[in-house]
């Protein structure tokens, strides 16, 4: 049996057990927390009223629809964990994950099988094109044997449902559909940001509402200031503070700096002690300085340390992975020692003190530093870390190119 589309299988005849014509199709359903792809009713409309067809009593789809039972056994539908093709999926916005983009439904391809003897309905693909757009139109306008040698001479522009991700707004829908953004939690989180930075502003708080806070994190970071800010004022505070705590220190004292005083208060009290602590920190310093654009977690290990010391430091590391590209030294004080690339450490042997690998010079700069001072930096000596200390020379973050990118792209 060849393929059904949506917008040809809604309205037609229903026929019951006896025969008898008793309605239309008005709606076609998925339950998502059952199975994702297969359809579980069809909503009737009879003279008695809608009814709930079971897709289970559905024994043909040729020339209409053909049920096994009774239409006085279909009871009448509720919404409740019920996905509506018509209504929640024709025009509605989705996330296509394979082309990393946001599109627009236009009709819904559905495929029959009766492999075990009992025909089933899948969702195939969604139409984004002008075939399923074309369909719709002129339905009912133009004859069906008329219309079908036009619709085969408009390309197909399709989207295997398998890489399709669902936007639904209503919180406690989400979690009665069972719908999630798994999909869309493998790309790159530059690509999630491109496609957050699309939606309106009740669809970007549901899809972070519905993240890992990590990839919510990482994601949060690429996204241009004005949307994060957006983001984490429509989210509520411990939520927000969830995802804040994931991200670099850095970024996250830049986002809640931009925030109202209040809102950045909330968010700060709801996160745990530790990096709360770290952020009022941060929050203290002049976002145009050095200290307002440093990361808080990098590698720094005493003097006498060996490559040994430095690999199983590298292994318990959990910041990002763009600060391990140098491993700084410290003495007693904490006071900024040296400077040893991974590239060195790589190449030496495991009992080789770090003080014999440093660079030369060392280079750094000091937590008031301008940021067009830091940026000259970076262009000076090719860095991809800069080390940041205080007036005591204590060094006390780190400052990667990744942020001077940023910090370049804010200025254009």
């Amino acid at each position: 049996m060849s393929t059904i589309a949506l917008t040809e299988l809604l309205g037609s005849p229903v026929i019951e057990a006896s025969g008898a014509q008793c309605g239309r199709v008005r709606e076609v359903v998925l339950t998502p927390a059952e199975d994702r792809a297969r359809i579980s009713n069809l909503i009737v409309k009879t003279k008695q009223g809608d009814r709930l067809l079971p897709f289970s009593s559905v024994s043909s789809l040729n020339g209409g629809v053909r049920a096994s039972s009774p239409a006085a056994d279909w009871s009448p539908p509720e919404a409740e964990g019920l996905f509506l093709l018509e209504r929640d999926l024709l025009d509605q916005q989705i996330i296509d994950v394979h082309g990393r983009k946001v599109v627009r439904v236009n009709d819904v391809d559905l495929h029959p099988d009766t492999s075990n003897g009992h025909i089933q309905l899948k969702i195939g693909s969604v139409d984004i094109g002008a075939r399923g757009a074309v369909r719709r139109l002129l339905k009912g306008v133009v004859p069906a044997a008329a219309l079908k040698p036009l619709l085969h001479r408009i390309p197909p522009r399709l989207i295997p449902w398998d890489f399709v991700d669902l936007i639904e707004t209503d919180p406690a829908r989400r979690v009665k559909l069972k719908i999630s953004h798994d999909r869309l939690a493998k790309l790159h989180p530059a690509d999630i940001a491109d496609i957050v930075e699309k939606l309106a502003p009740d669809e970007r708080e549901a899809v972070f509402e519905t993240l890992d806070e990590e990839v919510a994190a990482e994601a949060l970071e690429e996204v241009q200031p004005r949307v994060q800010k957006s983001i984490v004022e429509s989210l509520d505070s411990e939520r927000a503070a969830e995802i804040v705590e994931e991200m670099d220190p850095d970024a996250a004292a830049d986002l809640l700096a931009d925030l109202p005083e209040e809102r950045t208060e909330q968010i700060l009290k709801e996160m745990d002690p530790e990096p709360r602590e770290e952020m009022t920190e941060l929050l203290e310093f002049n976002e145009d300085t050095a200290a307002g654009r440093m990361n808080t977690e990098y590698l720094a290990l005493k003097g006498e340390a060996t490559v040994h010391d430095s690999i199983e430091a590298l292994r318990n590391f959990q910041g990002g992975v763009e600060t391990v590209s140098t491993i700084y030294l410290i003495n007693e004080h904490g006071e900024l020692a040296g400077a040893v690339p991974l590239a060195k450490i790589v190449l030496a042997k495991s009992d080789d003190k770090l003080a014999s690998l440093t660079m030369d010079p060392l280079i750094f700069t000091h937590a008031g530093a301008r940021e067009r001072d830091v940026a000259a930096l970076f262009d000076k000596y090719n860095l991809l870390t800069l080390p940041v200390v205080d007036d005591e020379g204590v060094l006390t973050g780190v400052i990667t190119s990744d942020d001077v990118i940023s910090l370049l792209r804010a200025k254009l």
